[in-house]
């Protein structure tokens, strides 16, 4: 089972990936997490479940293809296939800003010690773990700089500025 860490700790997740086949769709009671090509195939059906909801996002699936629903979404957790793939920084970073996410923003895939506080800053706040990765070594990567020049999704503010405040 993959390691979830939200808001700076080892938790568990209530989520279930839920996968439609041929039959159509079943949802259990409790927290869902579709792919997006899912969520759209059966919207209304997923807006109307009692339980939280979730979105996958692909790496070439982008925030406006959630836009209009954000607000009725819990979380939406975004896959990083590969450390080399920047995709999921920018669409986190709109989700956040341009379209006023609030819930759970969860960065999936390739994710490790070195990613966590960059995709931290566009506003992530949950992360699986890569397979390989340990979530206590993981941890501290969270808190690997103490001071940011740019700003961002969790201030943005550039240093300059929050100096001469």
């Amino acid at each position: 089972m993959p390691t979830l860490i939200k808001h700076g700790k080892i938790s568990p997740d209530s989520y279930v990936e839920i996968i439609a086949d041929e039959a159509g769709l079943v949802l259990p009671e409790g927290d869902i997490l579709l792919s997006l090509n899912c969520f759209n195939t059966h919207r209304a059906e997923v807006l109307a479940h009692a339980g939280r909801k979730g979105v996958i996002l692909a790496p070439d699936e982008f925030a406006e293809s959630i836009a209009d629903v954000v607000s009725q979404l819990d979380l939406v957790a975004i896959r990083f296939p590969s450390f080399a793939d920047g995709r999921g920084y920018s669409t986190a970073y709109l989700l956040r800003t341009r379209y006023g996410f609030r819930g759970e923003l969860r960065a999936i895939g390739d994710v490790f010690k070195d990613t966590l506080f960059y995709q931290q800053r566009v506003g992530f706040d949950a992360f699986v773990l890569a397979s390989d990765a340990a979530a206590e070594v993981a941890l501290p990567g969270l808190n690997t700089f103490s001071e940011v020049y740019h700003g961002s999704a969790d201030n943005e503010k550039p240093l300059f500025l929050r100096r001469n405040a």
